[in-house]
């Protein structure tokens, strides 16, 4: 469906959870971390409903995020369900990667379609200092793991912090050149503890990436994929994409909106404007109600993301508290 500016809405995003069994330094605080009880975050009964009545209204990609998503019990049923709807094209995940070895043959049962793994450095000292106590070594087995078994896409999304991690962006261009792996440079947003980090724009990535590669654009023609734009060097087997908020502002394409792990159907990741679905549903609303207070919240979704102009409407909270 349509937004009040013009934008077709395709594409819901869902954390199951707060949890994750990680503290990257620019997601979670690492200690006094409080997360919500079980019974305040919705049921997988509530998210398939409303994917169910979301998929009516146009909605034809959904991406499970968290926290960490596969703390969940039971999720490969929820990516089952909701892949039964017939609107719904594909199902994605984003995850750590440390439990893809335990889970992959469930994820690929239920009818997964993609993987993004969040991986910022492919250091093992780093990697434990920016994850606070990550193991690599599980992560990159579960990526072999996923292209062995037959992920149709599997991307890493990669935020390039100043200082921290930018000595490693041809690494990451030399793996998309040995696997058929997206690499996927995401610029940091000024989201709770990324505030602390200095951030890297994408356009001074591509020019370290051009003074050693030669870039060429690789268009895919489908809507669905969101903001990346991608490009390929004379060998890669995969892509490299820039998704790139901050210097290249793309709201005027978005077409997602989010429900929060408490149910809060959230129309832009910087804003605190929403609908708390969560309650109106304990409370016995009908399926009819529901829809209409669903299209009017797409419908309503913000013009524009403002970090750039702090306001008391932004909303404070960390990452994995609003949803990967």
């Amino acid at each position: 469906m349509l937004d009040q500016f013009g934008r077709n809405i395709n594409y819901l995003r869902i954390s199951v959870t707060d949890r994750c069994n990680l503290r990257c330094v620019y997601c979670m605080p690492e200690e006094g971390t409080e997360f919500l009880p079980h019974k305040d975050i919705l049921t997988f009964d509530e998210i398939y409903r409303v994917v169910k009545i979301a998929a009516k209204l146009g909605i034809s990609k959904v991406r499970i995020t968290g926290g960490e998503p596969l703390t969940r019990q039971g999720l490969p049923k929820l990516i089952h369900d909701i892949k039964t709807l017939p609107q719904i094209e594909e199902v994605c995940i984003t995850t750590n990667g440390i439990f893809l070895e335990k889970y992959i043959d469930e994820l690929i049962k239920s009818g997964l379609d993609s993987l993004n793994i969040s991986l910022d450095t492919l250091q093992e000292k780093k990697y434990k200092e920016i994850t606070r106590g990550g193991n690599l070594e599980k992560v990159i087995r579960g990526i072999k793991l996923s292209l062995d078994k037959g992920i149709k896409k599997v991307k890493l999304n990669t935020v390039i912090m100043r200082g921290k991690n930018d000595d490693e962006i041809m690494d990451f261009v030399e793996l998309c050149e040995k696997f058929p792996i997206d690499i996927r440079f995401i610029e940091l947003m000024p989201i709770g503890e990324g505030k602390q980090f200095k951030s890297l724009s994408n356009d001074d990535v591509k020019q370290i990436i051009l003074k050693e590669r030669q870039l060429s654009s690789n268009v895919v023609q489908n809507l669905l994929l969101g903001p990346a734009t991608y490009f390929k060097t004379g060998s890669s087997k995969g892509s490299i994409g820039f998704i790139s908020p901050m210097s290249h502002r793309f709201c005027s394409q978005c077409n997602r909106i989010r429900l929060t792990s408490e149910g809060f159907l959230k129309q832009c990741l910087h804003w605190r404007y929403g609908i708390d679905l969560k309650n109106i549903m304990r409370n016995g609303i009908k399926d009819e109600q529901l829809e209409q207070i669903i299209v009017k919240g797409i419908y309503e979704k913000p013009n524009k993301h403002g970090f750039k102009q702090p306001t008391i409407y932004e909303d404070n909270r960390n990452m994995f508290q609003i949803g990967g």
